[in-house]
């Protein structure tokens, strides 16, 4: 025999599925990455007290100014993040959730991950050597370059190591510096041909340029729409999609004569 359930009964059975998908979706981890502002660090500077550039079998130069990579921090490639999480991120600026993919290949360990980021610093520092010597029209045979940059992978340093090798050995080519006595950051990545790289998290990165100082940062060009989307006030934006380029825009600004580009 049959009894029939009661009203509150009823929708206290009925509830307790929707209970369990709502405690499952707040607690399941999901397939993302969450993402803030980053350190940065200026190139012709020192970075946890040591060079971040040195260079042997040619004269260098004082510099005056700051060229400043930046950088995003994310959650590591194992941590689990929650509905909970998403909810607080999506409505700050100075956060962003991404796919987890995107900022870490799937099917790799975090060992496997460390190693690729460590490679691919390696190939942009050697990549950033090439196009700022192949630039200054100078022979890597005579001339030596070190770059080092603790606890960074990645290679979306590599414009701004170019563009530190260049203003360490030659400036604005004028006897001036490429930076004009300013704070300039950037990102992007470079080939050893001096073509620029987007890189990705730029909205993120002028948040961290402007926190450290800077009041002009150096965007990969197909990034301008990325980058004006959050951008803090006070920042110029200047597109590059070359070291020629970029070269070019800080000389202009440093001068006052000729364009500089703008977003």
């Amino acid at each position: 025999m049959l009894s029939r359930l009661t009203r509150p009964q009823a929708v206290a059975v009925c509830a307790l599925p929707v209970v369990a998908l709502v405690a499952t979706a707040l607690f399941a981890p999901l397939p993302f990455a969450l993402a803030q502002p980053g350190m940065t660090a200026n190139v012709l500077g020192k970075n946890e007290g040591a060079a971040v550039i040195t260079i042997s079998g040619a004269r260098t130069r004082t510099t005056s100014g700051q060229l400043r990579m930046t950088t995003i921090e994310a959650t590591g490639p194992d941590t689990h993040v929650r509905l909970g999480d998403l909810f607080d991120s999506w409505f700050r600026t100075d956060r962003a959730v991404m796919p987890h993919d995107a900022v870490y290949p799937s099917g790799q360990s975090v060992k496997e991950i460390e190693e690729r980021n460590t490679a691919q610093m390696k190939e942009s520092q050697d990549a950033a050597t090439q196009a700022a010597l192949g630039y200054l029209k100078l022979s890597d045979d005579k001339v030596k370059v070190t770059l080092k940059l603790a606890d960074v992978g990645g290679p979306s340093a590599g414009l701004l190591f170019t563009l530190g090798i260049i203003d360490k050995l030659d400036g604005d080519g004028a006897g001036g510096d490429l930076t004009g006595g300013r704070v300039i950051a950037g990102t992007g990545t470079i080939d050893a041909d001096g073509t620029v790289g987007a890189v990705g998290g730029v909205a993120l990165k002028t948040q961290a340029a402007k926190r450290d100082g800077a009041t002009v940062f150096l965007v990969p060009k197909d990034e301008c729409a990325d980058a004006k989307a959050e951008l803090p006030k006070g920042l110029r934006l200047i597109p590059v999609t070359s070291l020629k380029g970029a070269v070019g825009a800080l000389t202009a600004l440093e001068s006052g004569k000729g364009s500089v580009p703008a977003c």
